[in-house]
C-alpha cells in the first residue's frame, strides 16, 4: 500500500474543495436557481468525481483494478445493529454540541459572517428563507429533493470513503492522532461553511476516532448521514 505524505494529504484535500468553492463563487454571481441547489449540483459534478477518482486511481495502482478497495482496506466487519447504535450515540453527542458549542460560535462570528454575506449577492446565505421563497414551488421542491439526496447520501458517503477510508488509512504518519488530524482538515475543507469549524471539529472528531479504533468507517458514515439528515429536515420544515 502506498502512503501519503503531509503535502500530498493537503493537496488531495484542498485542491478539490478549492475548485468547488471557486466554481460556486463565480457561478453564484449569475445564478438563476437557488444557490443551495447550485452548490449541490456543483458538488455532484466537481467535488465527488475528484474524490472518487482519487480513490479509484489509488485502487488501480494498489490492486490492479478500479474499485473502492483503497478506501476500504483494513476495515473489519461489525454487526449492523452495533454500527447503527454507535452512530446514534455519536449523533446524540453531536446534538449536545449543537446546543452548547454551536450557538456560542455563531455569536462570536456573527459580525464577520454578516460582513462577508453583505459583500456577496443575495442567495449565498442559505438561511435566507425570504430569498428562497421568491422561487416557484416546483423549483423549491426540486431543491429539497436534490438537497436531500446529495446531502444525506451522496455527499457524506463519498466524503467518508475519502476522508475516513482512503486518507486516514494511507497517511504515512499512523498514530492515535491521525483520525483527529483528518477530522480537523475535514472541517477546514468546508470553505463554503467557514464559520462552523469549532462545532464541526467537536462533532466529527469522536466519530472519526471511534471509526478508526473500531476499523469500521461505516460508523462515521452512518453518523454523518444522520447529522445531514437532521439539517435537511430542518431546512425543509423552514421552507415549507
Amino acid at each position: 500500500m502506498h502512503t501519503i505524505n503531509t503535502k500530498g494529504l493537503l493537496l488531495r484535500i484542498f485542491i478539490p474543495t478549492s475548485l468547488l468553492s471557486l466554481a460556486y463563487l463565480l457561478l453564484g454571481q449569475f445564478s438563476k436557481i437557488p444557490h443551495l441547489l447550485l452548490f449541490c449540483i456543483l458538488g455532484t459534478v466537481v467535488l465527488m468525481p475528484i474524490e472518487l477518482g482519487i480513490i479509484l486511481s489509488a485502487s488501480k495502482k494498489e490492486y490492479g483494478t478500479y474499485s473502492l478497495k483503497s478506501a476500504l482496506c483494513g476495515q473489519e466487519k461489525m454487526p449492523v445493529w452495533n454500527v447503527l447504535l454507535m452512530a446514534l450515540l455519536l449523533f446524540g453527542m453531536a446534538g449536545l454540541f449543537s446546543i452548547s458549542i454551536a450557538p456560542v460560535e455563531n455569536q462570536i462570528f456573527a459580525s464577520l459572517r454578516a460582513f462577508v454575506l453583505h459583500h456577496l449577492p443575495t442567495g449565498f446565505d442559505w438561511t435566507d428563507m425570504e430569498y428562497l421563497r421568491s422561487f416557484s414551488r416546483p423549483t423549491l421542491v426540486l431543491t429539497c429533493i436534490y438537497y436531500s439526496i446529495f446531502n444525506v447520501l451522496l455527499g457524506p458517503i463519498t466524503e467518508e470513503l475519502f476522508f475516513r477510508g482512503y486518507l486516514t488509512s494511507h497517511y504515512e504518519k499512523q498514530n492515535r492522532f491521525t483520525p483527529i488530524l483528518i477530522a480537523i482538515l475535514f472541517s477546514l475543507y468546508h470553505f463554503w461553511l467557514p464559520f462552523n469549524n469549532v462545532f464541526r471539529i467537536a462533532a466529527f472528531t469522536p466519530a472519526a476516532y471511534v471509526a478508526y479504533r473500531k476499523k469500521n468507517l461505516y460508523i462515521s458514515m452512518c453518523f454523518h448521514c444522520f447529522c445531514n439528515l437532521f439539517s435537511v429536515i430542518g431546512f425543509i420544515l423552514a421552507i415549507a
